[in-house]
């Protein structure tokens, strides 16, 4: 058994006892395995170990590994300028990272021209750190809902990045917020938005985020091992 089928059985069995805690079946967790810096040789040796779900911070870096990639779905999770727009709904097959109206106009102008629909999350930023991307909390329902207008986009739900800290109980409080915010999102009862996914956890906090209502986690490190950066 190779390294990387190592920490993948590892992380699946963290996401089994966190699902058991809360009181959740495990499949219905989503592992985006997070590939950033990753080459496309181990990619591939976690997609061979049951990898189905491949996130991607950066669109050239993906369109660059994607057909040296076993074919699997693809997720955009990083910070989306505007004019990446056209390649990344061309790449991906879900964009996690909508955090604005103007985005998400420039996506639905994109995929109207593309005569196609894109599944979207809309990015909160529950930690409040102004190094993050993310709409604020009490603008989300709003933004959702004017998002919901637009043709070409399938609102699935929110995705948000905890507080950069080792001390756990300070992370839960951005799950929580996330939690509670699809709550009251679920309340305005529009047939155009969905709040089935929250997108929520990273290698260091993952199951802290199933316990509170993850239903992705996207995980890097802890498949893939340190990120291979490159001067």
């Amino acid at each position: 058994m190779n390294q990387i089928q190592e920490n993948l059985n590892r992380v699946l069995e963290k996401i089994e006892r966190a699902a058991a805690k809360s009181d959740r079946r495990p499949e219905t967790i989503k592992l985006v395995a997070v590939s950033k810096t990753i080459s496309p040789e181990k990619i591939n040796e976690g997609i061979a170990a049951g990898i189905k779900i491949i996130g991607e911070n950066k669109v050239q870096e993906a369109k660059a590994k994607k057909d040296l990639v076993q074919a699997v779905t693809w997720h955009m999770v990083g910070h989306l300028q505007t004019n990446k727009v056209k390649q990344a709904i061309q790449v991906f097959d879900m964009i996690q990272s909508v955090d604005s109206y103007h985005l998400a106009q420039e996506i639905d102008k994109r995929c109207q021209r593309e005569e196609k629909n894109i599944p979207v999350l809309v990015e909160v930023n529950t930690s409040g750190e102004t190094s993050k991307f993310g709409c604020d909390p009490e603008k989300a329902p709003e933004l959702v809902s004017m998002i919901s207008e637009l043709k070409h986009l399938e609102i699935k739900g929110l995705m948000t990045i905890g507080l950069f800290t080792d001390q756990l109980n300070l992370v839960r409080p951005c799950f929580v917020t996330l939690r509670e915010l699809a709550e009251k999102i679920r309340d305005m009862r529009s047939d155009r938005i969905s709040m089935s996914e929250l997108s929520m956890g990273m290698s260091s906090d993952y199951e802290v985020a199933i316990e509170e209502g993850a239903t992705m986690v996207r995980i890097g490190t802890a498949i893939f091992g340190p990120r291979q950066y490159h001067n």
